[in-house]
């Protein structure tokens, strides 16, 4: 624990629990904490990424922002798994649909992460590495969806680095059957298979990029409650 705390959050070892629910927006960390959490107490502030640590029904869980995209997650989960002794990270996110049978407020609970990021290229692999979710994480994930009455799928997504593409190729990705997009899962599954560690990415559906549902900032600040819900079954 000598590196902590480290250049980006400023916990001291202790602070943060075993298991970490992460958000993009700190904002949606924040409003977690307050919501979900007993007697949350505030770990980190550096360059805003708010975190907490609380208990829900009687078990340490912490909850924190990330930030968007995978160098930030990259940074984040990074330093937790590897400085802060935490063993599961949960992203709690958004994520914008590529399948027809999602619709906005569904859960896309993702067993993998295609990327067109250069991430992995790192681990100087013989091959391209497949980024996959801890099972025991997923399984349980679809279980709670079942029991809270959620819409969900399960399946493959996109962890895109980018978000204002000037060359847009949805139709590649569709015809290979991946389900949506976001900006972070495949850092974090990297991460977390390289410490030997477990990771899950849950996403709330904010926006149709086939139909062209969408959703306001504070809708996913604030009303994405039912993937929270999922995410503290399994701590």
């Amino acid at each position: 624990m000598a590196n902590t705390p480290t250049p980006h959050i400023g916990a001291q070892p202790g602070e943060i629990a075993r298991t970490v629910l992460m958000a993009g927006d700190p904002l949606r960390a924040k409003f977690m904490a307050e919501t979900f959490l007993d007697d949350p107490v505030q770990f980190n502030n550096i360059r805003g990424m708010l975190g907490f640590t609380g208990t829900y029904k009687g078990k340490r869980v912490s909850v924190m922002g990330h930030g968007m995209g995978i160098p930030s997650i990259g940074i984040y989960s990074y330093e937790l798994f590897n400085f802060y002794d935490v063993e599961t990270i949960i992203r709690i996110g958004s994520a914008g649909a590529y399948s027809r049978d999602l619709h906005i407020g569904d859960l896309i609970l993702a067993m993998g992460a295609c990327t067109d990021s250069n991430y992995g290229a790192q681990y100087a692999l013989p091959g391209t590495f497949a980024p996959i979710a801890d099972f025991k994480l997923l399984r349980g994930a679809a279980e709670a969806c079942e029991k809270l009455g959620i819409r969900y799928k399960v399946g493959n997504i996109l962890s895109s680095d980018v978000f204002y593409r000037d060359t847009p190729n949805v139709e590649s990705w569709i015809k290979m059957g991946v389900q949506a997009v976001e900006m972070e899962a495949a850092a974090l599954y990297m991460n977390a298979a390289r410490a030997g560690k477990r990771a899950l990415t849950i996403c709330t559906i904010s926006d149709h990029v086939i139909l062209g549902e969408d959703t306001t900032p504070e809708q996913r600040e604030k009303t994405f409650t039912g993937m929270m819900e999922v995410a503290l079954s399994l701590i």
